[in-house]
């Protein structure tokens, strides 16, 4: 059997029933301009607008309804929290989606709420570790309150303690309860500080500000 290996061997021809097909330049712009925003543009905008990582870029934009929810909630925290946002989607909020088995569509802490939380732990209201606390009982509560965050960091008394003076005071009762972690410290052993940061944070049950109270503990254990 003889071989066909190019196209003049399968003797091709235009069909002369088919008239040509000519796609004019503005149909291409109009379908272009109709396209949404695929996931490759997509990265490349959230590292250039937002300074994101290529990973980060990458795992919010595995869907849309992810990246959707992403840029909704930098638009109501403000750019200055993209980094912060990227960080509770990709953490607690997608920990939160898989143990339900549901998207972020569905969530029931929606993006402007979330934007508050990442506000307050912005603006020194509350630390990290009680936003998880704060971030918790909203997604229980099933609230579409806007306000939701500030409202549970009321009611439950969640704020952090910020004031010098309370600071004090509760750093001298951690340094005349711990005397052996003090002498260790000033020995050499460094671990004895951490030791010394839990037990006041500890005493602050979780609510003091912890850059105030480490300087201030430093302070009082070099005079």
């Amino acid at each position: 059997m003889r071989s066909k290996e190019d196209s003049q061997d399968y003797r091709y021809f235009p069909d002369p029933d088919l008239p040509p097909l000519v796609i004019g330049a503005d149909w291409i712009a109009q379908v272009r301009a109709g396209m949404p925003e695929l996931p490759v543009a997509m990265r490349a905008r959230l590292v250039g607008d937002y300074g994101l990582s290529d990973y980060d870029a990458a795992v919010l934009t595995q869907s849309k309804a992810g990246a959707n929810y992403f840029e909704a909630t930098v638009a109501a925290a403000g750019a200055a929290q993209a980094k912060l946002a990227a960080n509770w989607l990709m953490g607690d909020l997608a920990s939160a989606l898989n143990r339900e088995g549901i998207d972020f569509a569905a969530a029931p802490v929606d993006p402007r709420q979330l934007a508050l939380l990442l506000t307050r732990i912005a603006d020194g209201t509350i630390s990290n570790k009680i936003a998880k606390e704060v971030f918790g009982a909203m997604w229980e509560a099933r609230s579409q309150q806007p306000t939701l965050a500030d409202d549970i960091i009321e009611a439950r008394g969640l704020k952090q303690i910020s004031d010098s003076g309370a600071l004090e005071q509760i750093v001298d009762q951690v340094l005349a309860a711990n005397a052996k972690s003090v002498e260790e410290f000033r020995a050499g052993k460094e671990k004895a500080f951490n030791a010394l940061i839990g037990q006041a944070m500890k005493a602050s049950k979780g609510k003091a500000n912890p850059a105030q109270l480490t300087e201030l503990l430093k302070k009082k254990l070099a005079s």
